[in-house]
């Protein structure tokens, strides 16, 4: 099961079994009674086909970022569209409003396979959508660890967001690479990024609010590795991205344009 570990002020989570052994997952929404929505085989081809949807820049930059040759690159995404993890999502409850909410997936999942960290970490997680495509890219990868800190907030999120619980698109089979660190604070993040010591890869997908994108793009950004790269999500929410970019120099660096676009920025540049 998730490791769950609750910090100061954190909400109680209770424990839900939903399906079987390995599917207790902390929930602090109601588990909703619907299941997911049918679909007919040409929509699950239709969103699987989204899912996997992938802009040659894009694909440019991870190259850059990491310094992947193309080969490698090539070969990760063959690794990809071999997987089952957008079947998995999809049975799992995340549908079309998910891959609006986060079209790059599959971006996270082959830049973990490129840079290959040993150190993840996420802010802001809630159903666990991004959660389970960084997880497959460090399962495929052989290493590495993911914590995320959560529950994330709703505002200015897709409805499906609300109508699921934390965690509960992350399949038994990738937890063991998982930590659920629960109680969304300020406090939190310090006492992740102090315990990780270095991290590899992390990835601000915490809300709109400016005071909080400041405080954790800048904390993480001290923080990385020598090889370490800073992602964000809706970067256009606020100006903490555009901010932190100028200070090393630099317009707003974008992993992908979206919407809603995803900024990445490598300590080596990039």
């Amino acid at each position: 099961m998730t490791p769950v570990h609750g910090g100061a002020g954190s909400l109680r989570p209770t424990l839900e079994t939903v399906g079987g052994s390995g599917e207790a997952v902390p929930a602090y929404l109601p588990r909703t009674s619907r299941r997911a929505s049918l679909l007919t085989p040409a929509a699950r081809k239709g969103i699987r086909q989204r899912m996997l949807l992938l802009r040659q820049a894009a694909l440019d930059r991870i190259a850059r970022l990491t310094r992947v040759s193309e080969a490698d690159l090539q070969r990760y995404r063959r690794d990809l569209r071999a997987s089952g993890l957008p079947d998995t999502l999809l049975e799992r409850g995340a549908g079309l409003a998910f891959t609006r909410e986060l079209p790059q997936g599959a971006l996270l999942y082959l830049l973990v396979r490129a840079g290959r960290p040993r150190t993840v970490i996420e802010t802001g997680v809630r159903p666990g959508y991004s959660t389970a495509w960084l997880l497959a890219g460090l399962a495929d990868n052989g290493f590495g660890a993911l914590t995320s800190l959560g529950p994330g907030p709703v505002a200015g999120r897709s409805t499906g967001v609300h109508d699921v619980g934390v965690g509960q698109f992350v399949p038994p089979t990738l937890r063991s690479r998982w930590t659920l660190a629960l109680g969304n604070t300020p406090d939190r993040v310090r006492e992740l990024l102090s315990a990780a010591g270095q991290v590899d890869l992390f990835l601000y997908d915490n809300g709109p609010e400016l005071a909080r994108a400041r405080f954790e793009l800048r904390a993480a950004w001290e923080t990385l590795a020598p090889t370490g790269v800073l992602l964000a999500h809706h970067v256009e929410a606020n100006d903490a991205w555009r901010e932190l970019c100028a200070r090393q120099g630099l317009p707003p660096q974008l992993l992908d344009p979206g919407p809603p676009p995803m900024g990445a920025l490598g300590v080596r540049g990039g």
